[in-house]
């Protein structure tokens, strides 16, 4: 099992590539408020409900002044084709050695249709400017996590 991050840690560090291929580092999202979503799978239909909710609340969150990202194990091009397909407006990484899933504990055993497998936790981080763990959030559930999320923050729809 992977550690779990707790709030006041420093959020690892990591270099990862976008839908378009871009480096994106930790030390690019300093200086701004950061979700930073782990998801298990590009169109499919739970992640696609928890992407298309941060899709429907970016308005808000933004107005809240954080940024929204989302990492998966899919690669640059199925991630430009989720982007695209879905109007996502938002930086999706690819990570597809779960190397940062681990680094955050979004990766480990779970339960899935009754069979024990490793694989993606779907987990949510809001990490500071300075890049602290703020809030860590594990084993979410797709469907209804972002309002849940906006509520803690106190950020209105």
């Amino acid at each position: 099992m992977t550690q779990r991050l707790e709030p006041g840690t420093p959020a690892p560090d990591f270099s990862l590539l976008d839908q378009d291929g871009s480096t994106v580092r930790l030390a690019d999202l300093r200086g701004r408020k950061t979700v930073l979503y782990f998801y298990p799978a590009a169109m499919t239909p739970g992640c696609t409900t928890q992407a298309c909710d941060f899709r429907d609340s970016i308005a808000s969150l933004e107005g809240a002044g954080y940024r929204v990202v989302g990492i998966s194990r899919d690669l640059p091009a199925k991630l430009a084709e989720f982007r695209e397909r879905d109007g996502l407006g938002f930086p999706l990484l690819s990570d597809p050695d779960h190397a940062v899933h681990e680094a955050y504990g979004a990766w480990g055993e779970k339960v899935n249709y009754g069979k024990t497998i490793e694989g993606v936790l779907r987990s949510t981080f809001v990490l500071d400017e300075d890049g602290t763990i703020a809030l860590a959030q594990y084993n979410v559930k797709a469907t209804g996590h972002v309002a849940r999320l906006r509520k803690v923050l106190g950020i209105d729809a």
